[in-house]
């Protein structure tokens, strides 16, 4: 990911994020996001054209490819627009405020609310408000889009004809943002029983109810395709339970494990399904996805004792410290989708590929025919490439049903059945690792590092496996030595020896929750200091003392045009809901009352506006029960 420095380049050449220094050849005369960009689109009275995506994206590759890297489109956009390129995950808050105006604006044009990545969006360089947004764009019109080209030429012209047009639809979206980030704080008096209320069982049954109805019965996990694993979801039906709630975990558990969405050969999950049976992914592996998972399966396996949710804790455990972890312990952030422009191609295989690889490392033909039954090559293939219709379908491996189901199925002994998919998945392994490996974004994030520290000393004390939790404490110490100013705050990335862009909300809760989970699991009441000096900064930099609220940025940020927070659980938990569970949690190991108030100020603050969408905020639900049980604990 090296820029030649006597080759072509633009501005992100100097960049220390992996995403930017993927666009740094382009011929598009790309900024990072500045006050500099800024001030010379201002200059030049032109519209700002702001790309967000990061560098395993999918989409972004093939976008650029298409578009950033045509001289021709460069021209024209260089031309109209002063291009700003962001790593989302740099830049959450610059991603979460301009996603949120994609969705608008989408909702008031298309009558739906959409986004995705690539993000792209122009901005009134005066006001930074949003006057048109989208995703990806085809460079000839398709999927019923415009070409790039002509959108750009579309806008040009809106901006140089249509001015105060242009500027009052930037107010509109901008008016719809606000009101979203700005209006789930409310008056002291419409706060009456606002945590109690969030905290009844009469809430916590709503949404579980919600839950189990936006549950796959056949599948597992929640909606159709794409699916997501949304950890959040299965987590407040863990914690809260009710009518079918274990069923709907159980289901969820066994079907992204037993699907392609798992490395079934290496361990660790991909990012989403293209489909509702979890059978084909899409290829990208985050780790903030597999310290979320990591937490559940071991959890789970804590509450019921499943020797299969064990493995599947372990088995993504494993692949982190194998693939994921760089010097000194840190963690590294994401894997690309894609090898050598094919989607998935580290991973799949075709039956001749399998058979060759398994003969050739000495199994023999009973051990071969297993692999063949156990992972479906002995059926149809179940993936091809929409992006290449001229390669041949390939198969993903997946398993039918749990392995101890098979066992029993195929009247095999369960250890034997273990020892020889042990040296079938050995085998395969060590021939992918021959292949091209996907791009490993080695940048260090603050957030997703406290989510994956969190899930391996979850998993290493649910397992009694002290390596586990050895390896969190090790990224977690990371992060507190090489990533922390010395005001105690907390920088976001790390890349190169270098830490850069402070960091928000999320990072501060984050890691604080991992510093709890590694005094669980260790004893050692020191990590609990840590958790307490990095609620303090967020409670400085992030908590609205006024109404209690949490911000995800800073106040007074002049690069936003709207201070950016939310409390929706998705992918990953909110902020909100994160800090909330370690400012609890870390509350009545202290027995500290004012902080516990302090947490109950703040559900209050947001509660109206969370009783009317409970399940997006359900982990702020599970922090109203939590902060309820606390006070009765602390009061008996």
């Amino acid at each position: 990911m090296k820029v030649d420095p006597d080759g072509p380049g633009n501005r992100l050449r100097g960049a220390s994020s992996p995403y930017l220094l993927q666009h740094a050849r382009n011929p598009v005369d790309w900024w990072p996001w500045c006050a500099e960009a800024i001030a010379e689109a201002r200059r030049r009275d032109l519209p700002l054209f702001v790309s967000v995506g990061y560098s395993t994206c999918y989409w972004c590759h093939v976008m650029e490819r298409e578009t950033f890297e045509s001289s021709a489109a460069a021209a024209l956009l260089n031309d109209a627009c002063v291009p700003v390129k962001v790593d989302r995950e740099q830049r959450p808050d610059v991603d979460e405020l301009l996603m949120t105006a994609c969705q608008a604006f989408t909702q008031l044009t298309e009558g739906r609310a959409s986004g995705g990545w690539p993000l792209n969006v122009f901005l009134d360089p005066g006001s930074l408000e949003p006057f048109f947004c989208g995703t990806y764009f085809p460079p000839e019109p398709a999927f019923g889009r415009p070409s790039f080209g002509d959108l750009v030429r579309a806008v040009a012209t809106a901006w140089a004809e249509d001015r105060a047009g242009m500027r009052d639809q930037a107010r509109r979206i901008a008016d719809v943002v606000r009101r979203q980030m700005g209006g789930m704080a409310s008056a002291p008096a419409e706060r009456a029983g606002g945590a109690a209320g969030l905290a009844s069982d009469e809430t916590a049954a709503h949404v579980a109810s919600a839950l189990v109805r936006l549950s796959d019965p056949s599948n597992g996990g929640f909606g159709g395709a794409p699916k997501f694993p949304t950890p959040p979801y299965p987590r407040f039906l863990l914690e809260a339970g009710g009518p079918g709630a274990e069923q709907v975990v159980r289901r969820a558990l066994d079907g992204m494990a037993t699907g392609g969405v798992f490395d079934q050969v290496g361990g660790g999950f991909h990012r989403y399904a293209v489909d509702s049976s979890w059978t084909v992914p899409h290829f990208e592996k985050m780790l903030y996805d597999n310290g979320l998972l990591a937490s559940l399966y071991a959890d789970a396996h804590r509450r019921w004792g499943d020797p299969f949710h064990a493995e599947v804790a372990r088995r993504t455990c494993a692949y982190v410290m194998r693939e994921m972890t760089g010097e000194h312990g840190r963690f590294l952030s994401a894997q690309d989708a894609e090898v050598d422009a094919r989607e998935g191609g580290n991973y799949v295989w075709t039956p001749d590929e399998a058979r060759s690889v398994l003969s050739g490392a000495g199994l023999g033909a009973d051990d071969v025919s297993f692999a063949f039954r156990l992972y479906g090559l002995d059926g149809a293939p179940n993936f091809k490439d929409p992006h290449h219709p001229e390669a041949p379908a390939v198969h993903v491996l997946r398993l039918s049903a749990r392995p101890d189901a098979l066992a029993a199925a195929w009247k095999v002994e369960p250890r034997a059945f273990a020892a020889a998919r042990a040296r079938v998945d050995a085998a395969l392994l060590a021939a992918r690792a021959r292949r091209p490996q996907p791009l490993t974004d080695d940048k260090t994030i603050a957030a997703w590092s406290g989510l994956m520290a969190e899930g391996l000393a979850d998993a290493g004390d649910a397992l009694g496996e002290r390596a586990l939790v050895d390896a969190a404490a090790r990224g977690a110490r990371f992060v507190l030595e090489r990533m922390r100013t010395p005001d105690g705050r907390l920088m976001r990335c790390w890349r190169g020896g270098t830490a850069e862009i402070p960091g928000f909300l999320e990072d501060h809760a984050n890691l604080a929750n991992a510093c709890l989970a590694i005094a669980r699991a260790t004893g050692d009441a020191g990590w609990r200091v840590h958790a307490r000096a990095l609620l303090d900064v967020a409670e400085r930099l992030f908590r609205d003392p006024a109404s209690g609220a949490w911000y995800e940025t800073e106040d007074g940020a002049p690069d936003l045009f709207v201070r950016v927070r939310s409390t929706d659980d998705g992918a990953m938990p909110s902020g909100t809901s994160s800090v909330l569970r370690a400012s609890i949690m870390l509350a009545e190991a202290d027995a500290d009352v004012a902080r516990l108030d302090r947490a109950e100020a703040s559900i209050d603050a947001v509660a109206p506006g969370l009783r009317e969408q409970p399940v997006a905020a359900s982990g702020s639900v599970l922090a109203a029960r939590r902060l309820a049980a606390a006070r009765a604990r602390m009061r008996g």
